[in-house]
C-alpha cells in the first residue's frame, strides 16, 4: 500500500515518470535497428585455401586434411569443422561455442595456418580467413548492365568504382562482383613457333617474370640535391611486353612477338550473370550483423543516386531483390496487428466496463508499458524486429490485466462498499497489490524460460520473451502507481453522475447477458459434478487427438512465407563447361517463361557457376547454381 499512497500524495512525480517514458521510447525507436530477425550470433569463421592445378582429391588429402588436424588441435572452443574441397579451392568452416573469445581464436587459426604451411605443396600461399555472422545476410543486389560495355568492362567499373563508392557506408560488407570477366593480361603461346625455335613455355614464363619487376633502387646525391633512383622495369604497355626478350638462339635474340601474342584479355571464365537473359554483372550489398537493413538500404540508394550521373554512357546501375522492402512491410504489419489487437482490448473493457473514462485508465498503461519494454531492449542492444515486435503485440491482451483489475476493484468499493473515490482508489489498487505480482511473475517466469535455449533458437526467442516479461513488469509498476493517479482523475466527474449514460445502459445489457450465461454455465458444471466420467473422457480423447496431429503435422524451422520470390538451384554434372551450363540455364529459363506468364513474372537472374574470387566464398552470395 505504501507505493499507492506515495504515488496519490505526489501524482505529479509519476506524470514526470510518464513523460520520460514516453521521451525515452519514442528516442530508442528512432535508434535502434530495424530488421526481420534478431542477430544471430553464431561465431563463425571462414579458412581458404587454393593452389591451383591441384586435383580434388589431392587438394583434400594434401590441404583440407591437415588444415583441419591443425586447427582443431592449437585452436579452443571449436565445436564443428565444415570442408568443402574442389579442384585447386578448400573452404573449412570452422564453428565456435558461443562463449568462445573469437579473437583470440581468429589468432590461433593465423598461427596454425602459418605452421602447417611446411607439409602443404611448396609454395602454397597463406589462406584467406574471414569472420562471418549468420545475420550477415544480402540485403540488396546491385545489376550493372549495358548495350555497349563489355562484360570486362562493367565487372571492372564493378569492382575498382562502384564497390569503393558504396565501400564507406556504415553497417555493410561487399563481396566481389559476381559475373563478369576479370581482366588479366595473357600472353598466348603459339606451340608450333615455340618448338621451332627449341624453347618451352616455361622460357616465357621466366622471361616476362624476370623483366617484369619494380626494385629498390636507393637515392644518389648530385651537387645540393638528393634524387631518388628508381629501376622501374615493368613495361608500360602491350607492344613492350610483346618486345621482352627470351633467349638467344642460333644467333639471334627470340622475343615475346616471336613465338606469341600479348593482349589485353581476362582469366578463364567460371562465374556467368544473367538478368532477363543478357549477361550482366551482380553486386551483392551485404548488412553486417549489427546493421539496421534499413538504413544501410537507404544509404546504398542514396549513393547510387550520385553513381548513376557519374557512370559512363550506356552504363545501366539497377536495383534487385531489396529486402528493406520486405523489412519495413513484416515491421509495418506487426505494428498494425499490435495496433488492431489495442482497439479490440480497449473495445471488450469498454463493452464490460460500460464507461469511457475507465477504458481510456487502462489504455493509458498500454503504449507505456510498450515503450518501457523497448527501452530496456535498447539499453540491451537489441534491435526492432519481427520476433519483439510480436512479443509485443502478445503482450497487448495480458497488459490490461493489472490495470483492469485495479479500475474493476475501485468500481466494486465505490458500489458496494459505498466508499469515497479517494479511500476507493487506495484500497483498490493496494488490496490486489500481492495477486496482481504473483500473476505477473507466473507470466513472466514463461518467458523467461526461453534464456535457456540453445543455438538460433536462443537468439530469435529470447528478445521475444524479454520483450513481454520487460512490459509485464513495467505494466504492473504502472498500475500500482500512474492507474491509481488517473483513476482518481478521470472518475470524478463520472462518480458524481450517477452512471447514467448511455455506456452505462449498454453495460447494464451486457451484464444481464453475462448473468443469464453465468446461470447456464451453472447448469452445465452441475450436470458435469453428477456424471464425473464426461470430463475425463473428453480430455483423453482431446489427448490423443493432440498426439495424432503431432504425428501429422509438418515440420519447419519457420513458417511458411510468401516473399514473392523462386529460388531454384540447379546442379549438373560435374567437369561440365560454364558454357554448357549456361545453354541449360536458357532451357530452364523458357520453360519458367512458358509456365509464368509475363504479367506475373518481374525479373529472372541467374547466377551460374562458382566464384572467381576467394574473398566470396564465406558468403551468401558464393552458393551459386552450378
Amino acid at each position: 500500500m505504501g507505493i499507492v499512497r506515495f504515488s496519490l500524495r505526489w501524482p505529479y512525480t509519476f506524470y514526470v515518470l510518464a513523460l520520460l517514458i514516453l521521451f525515452l521510447g519514442v528516442a530508442a525507436i528512432r535508434s535502434m535497428p530495424a530488421d526481420i530477425f534478431p542477430e544471430i550470433n553464431i561465431p563463425v569463421v571462414t579458412v581458404i585455401w587454393q593452389e591451383t592445378g591441384l586435383s580434388t582429391p589431392e587438394m583434400e588429402q594434401r590441404v583440407t586434411t591437415y588444415s583441419e588436424y591443425t586447427i582443431s588441435s592449437n585452436v579452443n572452443g571449436i565445436k564443428d569443422i565444415e570442408a568443402q574441397t574442389l579442384n585447386g579451392i578448400s573452404v573449412q568452416k570452422i564453428f565456435f561455442q558461443p562463449d568462445v573469445n573469437l579473437d583470440l581464436a581468429i589468432a590461433q587459426i593465423v598461427s596454425a595456418t602459418n605452421s602447417v604451411r611446411v607439409v602443404l605443396p611448396a609454395g602454397i600461399q597463406p589462406p584467406i580467413i574471414v569472420q562471418y555472422n549468420a545475420s550477415s545476410v544480402p540485403v540488396l543486389q546491385i545489376s550493372l548492365s549495358s548495350d555497349t560495355l563489355g562484360e570486362q568492362q562493367l565487372y571492372d567499373y564493378g569492382l575498382y568504382n562502384l564497390r569503393q563508392r558504396l565501400a564507406p557506408i556504415h553497417g555493410v560488407t561487399f563481396p566481389t562482383p559476381a559475373g563478369g570477366k576479370y581482366r588479366q593480361i595473357m600472353v598466348d603461346i603459339d606451340p608450333v613457333k615455340l618448338q621451332a625455335k627449341g624453347l618451352t613455355p616455361m622460357d616465357v614464363v621466366n622471361a616476362v617474370n624476370a623483366q617484369n619487376l619494380t626494385l629498390p633502387s636507393g637515392t644518389a646525391k648530385i651537387g645540393d640535391t638528393q634524387y631518388t633512383v628508381r629501376t622501374n622495369a615493368m613495361p608500360a604497355t602491350i607492344a613492350d611486353l610483346n618486345d621482352i626478350p627470351i633467349k638467344y638462339v642460333n644467333g639471334a635474340m627470340v622475343f615475346v612477338k616471336d613465338v606469341g601474342y600479348v593482349r589485353d584479355g581476362f582469366a578463364v571464365q567460371q562465374n556467368i550473370v544473367r538478368q532477363n537473359g543478357l549477361r550482366s554483372v551482380l553486386l551483392s550489398v551485404i548488412k553486417n550483423g549489427n546493421a539496421s537493413t534499413l538504413d544501410v538500404v537507404s544509404a546504398v540508394k542514396k549513393a547510387l543516386q550520385i553513381a548513376r550521373q557519374a557512370a559512363p554512357p550506356g552504363l545501366h546501375i539497377s536495383e534487385l531483390f531489396d529486402q528493406s522492402v520486405f523489412v519495413s512491410n513484416a515491421v509495418t504489419a506487426v505494428v498494425r496487428e499490435g495496433a488492431i489487437a489495442a482497439g479490440l482490448t480497449a473495445l471488450m473493457i469498454l463493452v464490460f466496463l460500460g464507461s469511457w473514462r475507465s477504458t481510456l485508465v487502462v489504455m493509458i498503461s498500454i503504449p507505456l508499458a510498450v515503450l518501457s519494454s523497448l527501452i530496456v531492449l535498447y539499453f540491451l542492444g537489441d534491435t526492432i524486429n519481427t520476433m519483439t515486435l510480436g512479443g509485443l503485440a502478445l503482450a497487448v491482451g495480458i497488459l490490461v490485466d493489472d490495470s483492469t483489475v485495479t479500475i474493476e476493484n475501485t468500481h466494486r468499493l465505490l458500489s458496494e462498499e459505498g466508499m469515497p473515490l479517494p479511500e476507493a482508489t487506495l484500497h483498490g489498487a493496494a488490496g490486489i497489490a500481492v495477486p496482481t505480482l504473483v500473476s505477473t511473475l507466473a507470466i513472466s517466469c514463461v518467458f523467461t524460460s526461453v534464456i535457456f535455449l540453445e543455438g538460433p533458437a536462443k537468439y530469435l526467442f529470447t528478445p521475444l520473451g524479454l520483450a513481454v516479461v520487460f512490459a509485464m513488469l513495467a505494466s504492473y509498476g504502472l498500475s500500482r502507481t500512474l492507474t491509481p493517479i488517473t483513476i482518481g482523475l478521470l472518475l470524478k466527474g463520472e462518480a458524481h453522475s450517477g452512471n447514467q449514460g448511455w455506456f452505462s445502459r449498454l453495460n447494464g445489457r451486457i451484464e444481464q447477458g453475462f448473468e443469464r450465461m453465468r446461470s447456464s454455465y451453472a447448469e452445465l458444471l452441475a450436470i458435469l459434478l453428477t456424471r464425473r466420467w464426461i470430463v475425463p473422457i473428453a480430455a483423453a480423447a482431446l489427448l490423443a487427438l493432440g498426439a495424432v496431429m503431432f504425428l501429422i503435422v509438418g515440420r519447419d524451422f519457420f513458417p511458411a512465407i510468401d516473399g514473392g520470390q523462386i529460388q531454384l538451384h540447379v546442379r549438373v554434372p560435374a567437369g561440365t563447361r560454364i558454357e554448357k551450363t549456361e545453354q541449360m540455364f536458357q532451357r530452364i529459363e523458357d520453360k519458367i517463361r512458358d509456365i509464368i506468364p509475363a504479367s506475373e513474372r518481374a525479373l529472372i537472374v541467374d547466377n551460374i557457376g562458382l566464384p572467381a574470387r576467394l574473398y566470396n566464398w564465406p558468403f551468401p552470395t558464393a552458393r551459386r547454381s552450378a
